[in-house]
């Protein structure tokens, strides 16, 4: 078992599973290790280390009666933030229009992406990464998910093959922010949770580009290089100055499941903390609703429907219920028919109901023809959504449609 210990209570023999703080606090190049002599004991005592994570199944356990923190702790935390998210009653923020949001994240997101591609060149290169440089974006971000949290969402999933791996870290690093609003967290958590989604995926600079971006199906050799990405990316996080635990934790856990059957540790639910339970669903959400070198994307409302199938093996139920809060059952850029037999494609939420969005109707289906565009307010009108469309069934541009990201 993992207990947080502090460094004053360290005796020889235990095994130190982690380091609790940033690389720059410690000499030490290994950050998991057995304390086997007096000499490191007191190098990590006189170090600004304050607290180790270490194993007992490896190690000697503590033996003082000093307070300790275990993991089932930390559970417990999480937990109730949980339970505290899932007895929460939808409240409508304050906010503006994606339409007045739109053109502030339009230039949030080209910085975005012209930030994360130098920042993961860098890395690539072998360079340490300084996070301080993207601190302010960051705060961008977050202020722009305040305002709508649709806009940039929105915007970072019409994303190339080509600069999939960048914007993508841009969209998840939105998408943990707005759930983390959803979640109920605030001020350093709710930007740790946002910096944890634009480092979430930087081990992939390590991959060849070759089986990146293959696009046919990868051999198993290929498949166990790209699963390595994770840790490869916690160890490029653990040697830059002023990544936190949170950015760490998510970055090497954001692909394991509550079921166990993740990688790279194969972590159950239970063991997995609140943020990298997260940033399992906002990755996974904006991968499959993104065009891929080896597939295309899902709309958005086939997205959620098809991971509210998954939950139960591969997402916690209540952070995915969150989840859904926050994009919306319908997610801008959803293509829906309405009960008077128009499709149209949802445009922004609705601050009354998820089942009532605002729908950009454009075609009648018992017509078989365009019709002028309108906008709908779903919770002011006599009308309804009946299901979502495909939009591939239909040889619809959704991009082109919504008239909402064209320059």
């Amino acid at each position: 078992m993992r207990k947080k210990v502090k460094v004053v209570d360290l005796q020889l023999g235990m095994f130190v599973d982690e380091l609790c703080g940033s690389w720059m606090d410690h000499p030490f190049w290994k950050t998991a290790f057995k304390l086997a002599n007096q000499k490191d004991l007191q190098t990590l005592r006189e170090s600004n280390v304050m607290e180790v994570w270490i194993d007992t199944s490896k190690g000697l356990d503590i033996q003082t009666k000093a307070k300790v923190v275990t993991e089932n702790e930390e559970k417990l935390k999480t937990d109730a933030l949980l339970q505290q998210a899932a007895n929460k009653e939808s409240v409508a923020e304050a906010r503006i229009s994606l339409n007045q949001e739109i053109n502030r994240a339009r230039q949030i997101h080209a910085k975005a992406r012209t930030a994360v591609m130098s920042m993961f060149q860098e890395a690539r290169m072998g360079h340490a990464i300084e996070v301080a440089e993207v601190t302010t974006l960051v705060d961008d971000i977050n202020q722009s998910v305040a305002r709508n949290p649709g806009a940039l969402i929105s915007l970072a999933r019409l994303k190339t093959k080509d600069d999939y791996t960048y914007l993508h870290s841009v969209a998840v690093c939105a998408l943990m922010i707005g759930l983390g609003r959803t979640l109920g967290l605030t001020g350093d958590a709710l930007k740790s949770a946002g910096m944890a989604g634009l480092l979430h995926d930087v081990g992939k600079m390590m991959i060849p580009n070759a089986v990146l971006n293959k696009p046919g199906k990868l051999t198993d050799d290929e498949f166990t290089t790209i699963k390595s990405h994770p840790l490869r990316g916690w160890e490029i996080l653990k040697e830059s100055y002023g990544v936190d635990a949170i950015a760490l934790d998510v970055c090497l856990h954001h692909h394991e499941r509550v079921d166990g059957k993740g990688y790279p540790n194969n972590i159950s639910g239970d063991d997995l903390t609140l943020f990298a339970r997260m940033g399992a669903v906002c990755d996974v959400y904006d991968a499959i609703t993104s065009d891929r070198c080896y597939k295309n994307a899902w709309a958005p409302g086939e997205a959620i429907r098809k991971m509210a199938e998954w939950k139960d093996g591969h997402f916690d139920e209540i952070i995915f219920q969150s989840f859904v809060k926050t994009v919306g059952i319908y997610p801008i850029g959803s293509l829906v028919k309405l009960r008077s037999g128009r499709l149209g494609v949802v445009t922004d939420q609705s601050e009354r109901s998820l089942l009532l969005p605002k729908v950009k109707v454009f075609f009648s289906t018992k017509s078989q023809i365009h019709i002028p565009p309108e906008i709908i307010d779903l919770a002011l009108a006599q009308d309804s959504i009946v299901e979502t469309e495909d939009p591939a069934k239909w040889g619809f541009d959704m991009k082109k449609i919504t008239g909402l990201w064209q320059s």
